[in-house]
């Protein structure tokens, strides 16, 4: 059994058309990239996933349940499996240590000191536990929302642009560290180098549609040709 279908998803705002036909099967384990230009829709497609939003039309499977159209009592249950990482994550006006611990805390869960210190180790930020988490850069906020997301144990991690605001040396090393998750990955990326890394299938969005839809080596071209343009998409980005 697959772990997510989704099937013929469309999303609109008003007479705006956001997303049309989305049709994709996610295994356990898997990860799974959307990749695409800016306002493709990539983050629309996360948030749907993630039972944020409810799709215009379609209907998205998980587990062998269908979920489009569950009360909300029903889709809190289901979304606390699943943990997902903005682009522009906020914080809480508290320090780092209190921001990983939240989601814990809210559950109910006892003896988190020291899973929250592992995960705020894990994405480098050791030794930061006492620091105002608002107080920090960018890139550092990203990866306490790392850590805020891999401290709950999800079944299902999404991810919208994780490495965007990072330098190239913590982006390797956020990279590795999703590499090692043993759940199911959902990430969106502009980042093409990060989608062959990572990724066992991939999803190419432009304009609110798949344009192409496969493994890695099914959808880019070899090292060297044109400049590793994907198949299916009019103009690189």
């Amino acid at each position: 059994m697959a772990k997510f279908e989704v099937k013929g998803l469309c999303k609109s705002h008003g007479r705006t058309e956001i997303l049309r036909d989305i049709t994709i099967t996610i295994e356990q384990g898997e990860t799974l990239a959307f990749i695409g230009p800016t306002g493709s829709g990539k983050t629309t497609c996360l948030r749907l996933i993630d039972l944020l939003e409810e799709p215009t039309d379609g209907e998205i499977i998980i587990d062998g349940v269908r979920v489009t159209g569950l009360p909300e009592r029903e889709r809190l249950k289901i979304r606390r499996k699943m943990a997902m990482v903005f682009q522009k994550p906020v914080m809480f006006r508290a320090n780092v240590r209190e921001n990983v611990s939240y989601g814990l805390k809210i559950r109910g869960e006892k003896s988190i000191d020291e899973r929250v210190e592992e995960a705020i180790s894990a994405v480098g930020l050791e030794g930061y536990g006492s620091r105002d988490a608002n107080t920090l850069s960018g890139g550092e906020m990203q990866r306490i929302a790392l850590a805020r997301a891999l401290v709950l144990n999800p079944d299902v991690l999404l991810l919208d642009e994780p490495t965007a605001n990072l330098d190239p040396k913590t982006a390797i090393s956020i990279d590795m560290l999703i590499s090692r998750f043993e759940g199911t990955v959902i990430m969106a990326t502009h980042n093409m180098q990060q989608c062959q890394r990572l990724a066992d299938s991939v999803a190419v969005l432009q304009d609110g549609r798949i344009t192409a839809y496969g493994r890695p080596d099914e959808i880019f071209r070899p090292r060297g040709q044109a400049d590793q343009l994907v198949t299916g998409i009019s103009a690189p980005w």
